[in-house]
């Protein structure tokens, strides 16, 4: 990637309140194209609120987004300040697909029609253009056989596969994943893993909200430890995970971490 080429994602200063409660307190996270940034942190500490702010599901009060160097435009201030541009917001939604811990498919289509679904509607793409990809998505993911079948014919981990197969058919700059694999049992978790792991090798940009501090060590390129709506600590894996400066952080790994 070129020196001056900025960011996927940028986020800088970011606040974020509901009511009285302040969830983000400061925080400022940066996706290069290719790189994969995992979230750490106990309940509470803001990780997925950050993924939802990102994506602009949720309005934050203070603080700049910048998607591929252009910045979100905001009208009004603090707890009245919202998007100004909802084509831009679009715009950009349509190339930071987010997959969701409970994997949110429409439970009265077929596998296939969910991944066609956004390219189609949202897009405007042409169906016949659409379907080739999906198919080779799913494929991909390894649930090739289950084009036609609906949600709830499928495990919990083909779900979320399938789900990770939707996220990709809107050929997005970059994938947001909010704790991916929390709501599966640990051999259904596996099967998820692995297909984050090949999309990390591949090169694909991620931000990835995760309570599985394994995944986190083997895809990352930069791992952000929130705490208490701040960045208590940030780095290369290997320094989170092998030689962590604070406390807290140590306290969070060594309760996280088999031994």
């Amino acid at each position: 990637m070129s020196a001056n080429t900025p960011p996927v994602l940028e986020i800088r200063d970011l606040h974020k309140a509901y009511g009285s409660l302040e969830v983000l307190k400061g925080v400022s996270v940066s996706a290069n194209a290719g790189c994969v940034v995992s979230l750490i942190g106990s309940s509470g500490s803001g990780k997925s609120t950050l993924l939802r702010c990102a994506n602009l599901l949720e309005d934050s009060q203070q603080g700049e987004i910048l998607f591929s160097g252009e910045p979100v435009t905001w009208k009004g201030h603090a707890m009245n300040r919202h998007p100004a541009d909802h084509r831009q917001v679009t715009r950009i939604r349509t190339n930071l697909s987010m997959v969701f811990q409970q994997f949110n498919l429409w439970a009265h289509m077929t596998i296939l029609q969910n991944v066609m679904e956004a390219p189609v509607t949202v897009l405007g793409e042409d169906p016949s253009v659409v379907e080739p990809r999906a198919r080779a998505l799913l494929e991909k993911v390894g649930i090739g056989d289950k084009c036609d079948v609906f949600p709830a014919q499928m495990s919990g981990g083909q779900q979320q596969r399938a789900a990770i197969a939707r996220a990709l058919c809107m050929e997005p700059k970059a994938l947001l994943f909010d704790e991916p694999t929390s709501a599966l049992d640990p051999e259904l978790e596996q099967e998820v893993v692995k297909v984050i792991k090949d999309l990390a090798a591949e090169g694909r940009t991620m931000i990835i909200v995760t309570h599985d501090m394994r995944l986190a060590a083997d895809v990352s390129d930069h791992v952000i430890f929130l705490h208490q709506g701040k960045i208590e600590e940030e780095g290369p894996p290997e320094d989170l995970f092998g030689a962590p400066k604070t406390e807290r952080l140590q306290q969070f790994l060594s309760a996280t971490v088999p031994a």
